[in-house]
């Protein structure tokens, strides 16, 4: 099921769900990662952003070429021959890279069409996948459809990948 965005969110609402996304970071003992392609490390920024970050999180990889998600994440290239970077197969093999560095404990993978070009009818502008996991605990991902403007998309990737975290730390506890 894709779920469809209305260009709603600002960098206010992003800095919000960060801050709440970073006290249950604190409460969990977890540790964050980011792969991001089509939001080019704003969830990374946004979190480094706040005071005290480098207490809940580790790293952020911008891995925006095919080559960066193969040779940093270990995600196979018959991966993305098959179902291409934006795809629910390939954020679930970006998050699970991510785990694979310790002492990352959770992450966030984002693979999209920001636009203005480069969508299909199959994938058109504003199609975004995020994948999120927990060590020892197997990937969730959905996947978006995003309205507005190359900017507008990724902003909202950026938010519903935080968004996504939050729920994810709350059903865990």
């Amino acid at each position: 099921m894709v779920l469809k965005g209305d260009a709603s969110g600002d960098e206010t609402e992003l800095t919000e769900k960060m801050l709440v996304l970073s006290k249950l970071l604190l409460s969990s003992g977890y540790k964050l990662a980011t792969s991001e392609s089509c939001t080019g490390g704003w969830v990374a920024k946004a979190a480094t952003d706040l005071p005290g970050s480098s207490l809940w999180f580790d790293r952020g990889l911008v891995t925006y070429s095919n080559a960066a998600k193969t040779e940093l994440l270990g995600v196979k290239e018959d991966t993305l021959n098959s179902h291409g970077a934006v795809s629910q197969q390939t954020v679930e093999e970006m998050v699970a890279g991510l785990l694979t560095a310790k002492p990352v404990s959770i992450g966030v993978a984002i693979s999209g069409i920001a636009g203005p070009d480069g969508g299909s009818e199959e994938k058109p502008v504003g199609t975004v996948w995020i994948a999120w996991q927990i060590e020892n605990k197997p990937a969730e991902s959905q996947c978006y459809l995003f309205a507005g403007n190359r900017q507008q998309v990724r902003l909202q990737a950026s938010i519903q990948a935080v968004v996504g975290l939050i729920c994810l730390l709350k059903n865990a506890q």
